[in-house]
């Protein structure tokens, strides 16, 4: 039987103290900034903690409320919560001052980045701003135009036997061309004292890649195929194939987003090559390899990429 190679695809203060260490150093850099000089600014708004001396207060909370999506239902206990991670916060600050780490070179430069980002950011929403939102005929077009995202929506379900991919040599892959099952070549690994681990997943067409999509439909029922997927690689077999569509109703939300998602990247994109087309920019040293992409805006603007699963279509619907 024939393969297909190579196909690429919060609580107790031991768990707040967790919460806060992955962010520390970028905190402690801004709490330095905002020390330098010794001498102490009152922070604006009502003051709700004092943790060593230094305020906590409503302007802050009510910052953390918003970042957060919080319902308007939960946030009076979302309120306690925030606030006592305010008060975590504020403690991990003071002490990376203490020990200097705000002097520390890979800190200054992470918050130098983040800086640019979250500056680079308000730029475009102050000139690029909100987006019109996507009509009801282009999301019945967008629609109609991808039936594999929708309509025409299957189900693969799918058994792998997962090796490391140091132990794909020619025996296994001649072994994988003569067996008529997966379970045929499961006894060539037990025989051949081969580490593996079964496994059973189900992926949709509106997750997959349209071009992907298409070669596993086009597979028989049973046939073998890998995916090397770095230090491991997967042997598949399709077990079965189900129709799952998806009506425009329950899909349209989704298809809004991701055209609204769109046409704000196309609108950075623009207002970034127009800077680009107006600016000297000189490459020193060594200049990008040739065919290197330019710059996107979505990527200077650092959050406001679209999600991969928008790159494929209006999202993974399952």
């Amino acid at each position: 039987m024939k393969h297909n190679d190579g196909m690429d695809t919060a609580g107790q203060p031991q768990a707040r103290a967790a919460r806060w260490t992955t962010a520390l150093v970028t905190l402690a850099m801004v709490a330095g900034v905002a020390g330098c000089g010794g001498s102490k600014e009152k922070k604006p708004g009502q003051s709700l903690a004092s943790v060593n001396g230094e305020e906590i207060t409503a302007l802050q909370l009510n910052e953390e409320l918003q970042r957060s999506g919080i319902s308007a239902a939960q946030q009076e206990q979302a309120s306690k919560q925030l606030l006592e991670s305010l008060i975590d916060r504020q403690l991990l600050d003071s002490e990376a001052v203490k020990e200097k780490l705000d002097r520390d070179p890979k800190v200054v430069q992470a918050v130098e980045r983040a800086k640019a980002l979250i500056l680079a950011q308000a730029y475009l929403q102050k000139h690029v701003g909100a987006v019109a939102r996507p009509t009801r005929a282009e999301v019945e077009e967008y629609f109609r135009q991808n039936p594999g995202f929708f309509s025409n929506r299957k189900v693969l379900d799918m058994r792998e036997l997962v090796i490391s991919s140091s132990d794909m040599d020619a025996g296994l892959k001649g072994a994988m061309d003569a067996a008529k099952s997966l379970d045929e070549v499961a006894a060539y690994l037990d025989a051949h004292k081969l580490k593996f681990a079964r496994t059973q997943v189900s992926r949709s067409t509106s997750d997959l890649p349209p071009e992907l999509s298409a070669k596993l439909l086009a597979m028989n029922k049973g046939q073998l195929f890998i995916i090397k997927e770095g230090e491991r690689s997967l042997l598949i077999s399709i077990a079965d194939v189900k129709d799952a569509p998806v009506a425009l109703e329950a899909a349209a939300g989704q298809i809004e987003q991701f055209l609204m998602n769109k046409k704000s990247k196309a609108a950075s994109d623009a207002e970034v090559a127009r800077l680009r087309a107006t600016a000297k920019i000189e490459y020193l040293n060594k200049a990008p390899a040739d065919g290197a992409p330019a710059p996107a805006a979505a990527a200077a603007a650092g959050a406001s990429t679209p999600s991969a699963a928008n790159e494929r279509g209006a999202a993974a619907l399952r």
